[in-house]
């Protein structure tokens, strides 16, 4: 008598190559559909990172005005980061940063602007004189996945 192994040794079962084909083709068809999908992610991500950037300098800006009697002017990324640590004024790190800050209307009001790591959006916020605050950005990537309307 036989023995189990010998038995099933012996027969040809398998997938045919047609098979393996169509399965590899679906799985290729999956990636096509999901990674575009997954890329759009990561920059949505990256551009709310830099819109906190954004809002970070914001609440710095407020704070250095009120050290300052009110008064915007001498405002720059430096200086918003001596007020707050966590802003980064160069590009580095795959992190947003501050790009630019700087007073408007005889230091009444302000402009900040943060830029997204890997997509280079650019978001700003400005105030103005009446204390108007305005968030507008510029997509630099076809994506516009955080900046859909060129408002925030």
């Amino acid at each position: 008598m036989s023995s189990p192994v010998h038995i099933t040794a012996g027969r040809n079962e398998g997938f045919t190559l047609i098979e393996l084909l169509v399965v590899v083709l679906i799985i290729g068809v999956l990636a096509a559909i999901a990674i575009p999908s997954f890329l759009s992610q990561k920059n949505k991500a990256t551009d709310a990172n830099a819109k906190e950037m954004a809002r970070t300098a914001e609440l710095a800006a407020e704070t250095y005005a009120s050290d300052h009697a009110g008064n915007y002017g001498g405002i720059e990324p430096k200086a918003l980061h001596e007020y707050e640590g966590a802003i980064q004024t160069v590009e580095g790190g795959n992190n947003a940063w501050l790009s630019s800050a700087a007073a408007q209307e005889a230091g009444k009001g302000y402009s900040l602007t943060a830029v997204a790591a890997t997509s280079g959006d650019k978001f700003t916020i400005a105030r103005t004189e009446a204390g108007v605050v305005t968030r507008t950005c510029k997509a630099e990537t076809s994506n516009k996945s955080g900046c859909q309307s060129g408002v925030w």
